[in-house]
């Protein structure tokens, strides 16, 4: 365990989330100098959420692949530096905000930018990417292929759901997809060469993080998206209608974000068929996340040992039922496959002892949120004391509110009383006593989400479970890290040993 998990901490950012002058944070100049600025504060992990296409929503927990990368990381600046765009092709930059990504008007931004590259490349320059981009096709063709029919034939049908589809495209008809192939062969190139160039940067920003000795820590979403080329392609490894829709519902049952859970509406997997087939495609999806992240957290891991099935349109999570997952099969098949295994289990929610004793089986670590700690008395298991040292400790996470909003407006005074009674806190810097408090834990990782470095509140919350829209679109800037801040949070990492 020590090796794959070294006492270390690190900071929660998503690459949407960083500066730069395109609307939407990438993979370009910002993003190395992200990574310089976690070295110099003794950061030696940088936490991702996943890095996929996204869909309606913008969640990156609803992506159109799980396999393809999110072309709006794509950086035009380092295109122009590749020679695959001058600097007149962003001289028609659109005024788009510095702090929140306005997602449609970045999307079409984007598109223009990879238009005006991909004709470049084809017209031959930067031509030493050409053996690249040709090795990237046939390294990857068992998903890219799908993957850019299924985003051309959307743009096409404007949006369109697969399931929407002309039945012999949708039922996959070989005639039918060979007469596509031809018909939108244009737009399948460049669709192709999208995914290339988010490869090609995204690697290069992997180097850069392992050269500083940075570990970028990934995250993959249990579920796949209904309306994906995941679904398209592989009908008969989910739960699906004759007309390609869910069969039953993946969510939660009424937990700590919602009194009626959370209706996610992804397919649920046959998890028969699967081991019938020794798990190849979740073998092969690990396999790509692996290929960019050094570590991975396995989302809503409670779902490996029992998932909240919810019959085909219900309106709320609260008619679902719990039905038995893939177990410890699934877990040894992942092992055989990988050895050791770099996962941290996601075990929030409702966690019953045949969950952790299926983590504890395979020595993954859990997680222990400190905004969970304070609801009751001193045996809560999330309060620092009682972190065992295989688990990774967060302030908080995507899903919660930043530590200084869940203060001030989403905890009650019996939490503010305890929570500064056990920190010896006035409550006037409560972000930073919590990230003290997470540093000092026994559990080997620590990460705090930057909203909290930053000690802003509600309004830099990056997503409220269960709300369809206005999530996942805070940014910062470079002003806002002055360098004391760079300084208290190395002092503080040094402190504790990580």
């Amino acid at each position: 365990m020590p090796a794959l998990f070294p006492r270390s901490a690190g900071v929660l950012l998503h690459p949407t989330s960083l500066p730069g002058p395109d609307g939407i944070g990438d993979l370009g100049p910002e993003a190395h100098r992200w990574l310089e600025w976690l070295h110099s504060a003794g950061q030696r992990i940088w936490q991702v959420l996943p890095l996929g296409p996204t869909g309606h929503g913008n969640s990156p927990y609803q992506s159109y692949s799980a396999f393809a990368g999110n072309p709006l990381l794509v950086s035009p600046e380092a295109l122009r530096d590749q020679g695959l765009l001058d600097a007149d092709d962003l001289a028609d930059r659109p005024a788009l905000p510095e702090r929140l990504v306005a997602f449609d008007a970045v999307r079409s931004w984007k598109q223009t930018v990879l238009e005006r590259a991909f004709r470049r490349f084809s017209a031959g320059r930067a031509p030493a990417l050409t053996r690249s981009f040709d090795e990237f096709r046939a390294t990857h063709a068992s998903w890219l292929d799908d993957y850019t029919r299924f985003m051309a034939l959307k743009t096409a049908t404007g949006g369109a759901a697969w399931n929407d589809w002309d039945p012999a495209i949708r039922d996959r008809e070989p005639a039918a997809l060979a007469a596509l192939d031809e018909r939108l062969a244009p737009a399948i190139a460049r669709e192709r060469f999208g995914q290339f160039l988010f490869e090609h940067q995204w690697q290069a920003v992997r180097a850069h993080a392992g050269s500083l000795g940075i570990r970028i820590f990934g995250d993959i979403p249990i579920f796949v998206a209904p309306d994906s080329a995941d679904v398209w392609a592989h009908r008969e490894w989910f739960r699906l209608a004759p007309d390609g829709t869910p069969a039953v519902m993946a969510g939660v049952p009424p937990d700590y974000f919602s009194a009626t859970g959370q209706l996610w509406g992804n397919p649920l997997y046959q998890w028969d068929r699967m081991a019938a087939d020794g798990y190849t495609w979740w073998i092969a999806r690990l396999r790509s996340v692996f290929a960019r992240v050094d570590m991975v957290r396995l989302d809503h891991f409670r779902g490996f040992e029992a998932f909240w099935e919810v019959p085909a349109g219900a309106a709320t999570a609260v008619t679902g039922r719990w039905a038995p997952g893939p177990g410890a099969p699934f877990l040894a098949a992942l092992r055989a496959a990988f050895g050791a295994l770099p996962i941290v289990a996601e075990d929030l929610g409702v966690v019953t002892p045949e969950v952790e004793a299926l983590r504890d089986t395979f020595d993954l670590p859990g997680m222990k949120v400190l905004q969970f700690a304070f609801a009751d008395d001193d045996r809560n298991p999330f309060l620092p004391h009682h972190h065992p040292r295989n688990a990774v400790v967060y302030t908080g996470t995507h899903d919660n509110d930043t530590t200084r909003g869940w203060y001030e407006n989403g905890s009650t005074a019996d939490e503010r009383d305890h929570v500064r009674r056990y920190l010896s806190s006035s409550g006037d810097d409560i972000a930073w006593d919590l990230i003290a408090a997470a540093f000092a834990s026994p559990a080997h990782t620590a990460i705090v989400p930057l909203q909290d470095v930053l000690g802003l509140g509600s309004d830099a919350r990056m997503n409220v479970p269960g709300r369809p829209d206005d999530n996942w679109g805070w940014r910062f800037t470079w002003a806002d890290l002055p360098a004391r801040i760079h300084e208290r949070l190395r002092t503080l990492t040094e402190h504790h040993g990580r």
